[in-house]
C-alpha cells in the first residue's frame, strides 16, 4: 500500500456502530452527525469505487449481551428499543454491502468479519465510527494483530468525550496505522 492510493481490490471501508441507538449519544470532538456525515461520504465513495463496504452493528438481547462484573454499572442489559441496532439512514445501505453484527466492543471476535474480509482478498482497511475508544480501537487492536493495513479517518469517528477520542488516537491508532482527514483519504481512491 502506497500512503497516497488504495488499491480498490485490496481495501474495504469498515463502519462501527453507526446505528439508532448509538449516535443518539453526544459525542466529542466531532458530534455524531458529522461523524455520519463524514462515514456516508466514504460508503458513496467506496461503493461508486466497486469496493466493498462492511457496517458493523452491535445487537444482543437479554440472553446474548454480556454480564461483567465491573466497577461503573454502565454495562447495558440488553433492555434496548426495538430499533436501537438499527443504522441510520444517512449510510444509504445497499444491497451489496456486508452486515456484521456483533456482540461486543469490536467487530472481529465472534463474528465473520476476518473471514469475509479475506474471501475478498482485503488486506487494508479504512476504519470508522463510534466510539473511537471502544468499537473503533478494539476492532483495530484485532485488525493490527491479524495483521491488516489501516487508515483512521479521524473526522469520521468519536467518542463520548474529547480525552477519550484524542487518546485513542495519538497513543494506539497513530502506532498501528495511519490518521487522516475524510476528504484526504477521498483522494487516494483514483
Amino acid at each position: 500500500m502506497d500512503s497516497n492510493t488504495l488499491d480498490r481490490k485490496k481495501t474495504a471501508l469498515v463502519v462501527i456502530d453507526l446505528q439508532k441507538g448509538i449516535v443518539s449519544m453526544p459525542t466529542k470532538p466531532y458530534s455524531t452527525s458529522e461523524v455520519v456525515k463524514n462515514s456516508a461520504i466514504l460508503a458513496k465513495k467506496f461503493r461508486e469505487s466497486n469496493m466493498p463496504v462492511f457496517l458493523v452493528h452491535v445487537y444482543s438481547d437479554v440472553e446474548t449481551s454480556l454480564h461483567p462484573l465491573n466497577d461503573s454499572g454502565q454495562m447495558r442489559r440488553g433492555d434496548m428499543p426495538q430499533d436501537w441496532h438499527e443504522f441510520v439512514p444517512e449510510l444509504e445501505r445497499s444491497r451489496n454491502d456486508i452486515i456484521i453484527t456483533k456482540k461486543q466492543w469490536g467487530a472481529f471476535y465472534g463474528t465473520d468479519l476476518d473471514l469475509q474480509l479475506r474471501r475478498r482478498k482485503i488486506d487494508t482497511i479504512v476504519l470508522c465510527g463510534i466510539a473511537t475508544k471502544y468499537g473503533v480501537e478494539s476492532t483495530a487492536r484485532f485488525a493490527y494483530e491479524y495483521g491488516y493495513q489501516q487508515i483512521f479517518p479521524e473526522d469520521a469517528m468519536s467518542d463520548l468525550s474529547e480525552e477519550s477520542h484524542k487518546d485513542s488516537v495519538e497513543f494506539v491508532l497513530k502506532r498501528i496505522g495511519l490518521v487522516r482527514k475524510t476528504e484526504e483519504i477521498l483522494k487516494w481512491i483514483i
